[in-house]
């Protein structure tokens, strides 16, 4: 006869969900796009979605030729799941292009990164998400000093 708590812990198990998708990250701010065959419809055409973390690694593997490892390290993910996820983005490109069909890049599990700015004259610390169409900063926000500079962090300075 099984205990109490056991019967607790198979029934917990069955029942757990999957574990989350960790967030992948992303250098450019990705903005909803469709490319679709010329002449037809886009109502009439088979519909592929390519996700926004998929875009990303396609473009530092293939577009920028970066090792997988420094990619994977640049997305914050393990090189096997950089592999993944650019064999799947690769199969979607090629299945939308050899069967005419619309490829709609959107949605993912993703951050935009950010980039960590410091005032050498008053220490203060912030941020801009890269890629947001903002040029470097001129002055420091708080004490508006031109002695700034850019900050190489892989974590927000709290948890450092």
């Amino acid at each position: 006869m099984a205990s109490a708590k056991s019967e607790a812990f198979g029934n917990a198990r069955q029942e757990e969900m999957p574990r989350p998708r960790k967030r992948r990250r992303v250098w450019h701010e990705p903005k909803p796009a469709i490319f679709k065959p010329v002449g037809i419809p886009l109502d009439q055409l088979k519909s592929i979605t390519l996700l926004h973390e998929e875009l990303e690694a396609l473009r530092l593997v293939d577009l920028e030729g970066r090792y997988q490892e420094d990619a994977a390290g640049q997305m914050n993910i393990s090189r096997s799941t950089l592999q993944r996820i650019v064999s799947e983005a690769r199969y979607k490109v090629a299945q939308a292009l050899t069967d005419g069909a619309a490829l709609h890049i959107e949605g993912g599990t993703f951050r935009v990164a950010k980039v960590w700015w410091q005032c050498n004259d008053c220490g203060y610390l912030w941020e801009i998400e890269h890629g947001s169409g903002q040029s470097a900063p001129a002055r420091c926000p708080s004490c508006t000093s031109h002695v700034i500079r850019l900050r190489r962090m892989r974590r927000h300075p709290a948890q450092m």
